[in-house]
């Protein structure tokens, strides 16, 4: 359902209004339970509530996602408002839209929404039994390592930089480190040394990176399932080595 651009506004004034309070009392303080603030987000947790029942009657990921792609819009005023503020509330809305974002592959709100919860140390929904950063990470490694990538290598340096020194499973860190790699060994199987943003230090660089997240995901998980790209890597870079080391220039 689309907003009037005036009905998009007041709940981006509400929202910061929500966060206002959350700055007085302490971080991540609970929403308002009386006022305009309290009715316009009792609201839209209304809306959200028939937004998931819908959500648990389609069995189809991929119409589940497209579903989310329709229904996040309503919400998106609201989390912008809550994004602007410098000491948010602890809030549901805000919450459900960190998860859908990242299930929709909308890389740009769901990058806004993980710093937000990092830098504030928000809480996920109740049903959520992950920590933020945990989820975050599988969610963002999970669409790195689908047969068919939903997820950039830009992207995904992007991610990892955000969520570098936050505690989480092993596991789950491996599996972001084996997505890297696997974007970096893609970046390198379509390198063009002609073009005008070719990296630095050309193919091998790539093949490089690519060798060294594979490595981390093998300390962190040996189940990983990266022995034997590593194994394909060195021998890649041995090939590599020779035909990209420049002539040396005559004297």
């Amino acid at each position: 359902m689309a907003l009037s651009p005036a009905k998009a506004s007041f709940q981006r004034k509400l929202a910061a209004l929500a966060s206002g309070a959350a700055s007085r009392e302490g971080a991540a303080a609970p929403m308002p339970t009386e006022g305009p603030v309290a009715s316009e987000y009792q609201q839209l947790l209304a809306a959200l509530q028939i937004d998931m029942n819908r959500l648990r009657q389609i069995q189809s990921t991929d119409k589940k996602i497209e579903a989310k792609r329709g229904m996040i819009g309503q919400y998106l005023p609201w989390v912008e408002g809550a994004l602007a503020a410098e000491q948010p509330a602890q809030d549901e809305i805000v919450g459900n839209m960190l998860i859908w974002s990242l299930d929709i592959a909308d890389w740009d709100l769901a990058y806004a929404l993980a710093d937000h919860f990092l830098r504030h140390g928000l809480a996920l929904p109740e049903r959520y039994k992950r920590q933020p950063a945990t989820l975050i990470a599988e969610q963002v490694a999970e669409a790195g390592l689908a047969p068919a990538p939903a997820i950039d290598l830009v992207t995904l340096q992007k991610f990892d930089g955000l969520l570098q020194g936050r505690d989480m499973f092993d596991q789950v860190e491996a599996k972001l480190c084996k997505a890297l790699g696997l974007a970096f060994q893609r970046a390198a199987d379509a390198f063009d040394p002609t073009a005008d943003n070719a990296v630095a230090g050309g193919k091998s660089a790539l093949l490089q990176n690519a060798r060294d997240c594979f490595q981390s995901a093998l300390t962190l998980d040996k189940g990983a399932g990266v022995k034997k790209l590593i194994e394909a890597l060195e021998r890649e870079l041995k090939k590599a080595a020779p035909a990209e080391t420049p002539p040396e220039t005559a004297t």
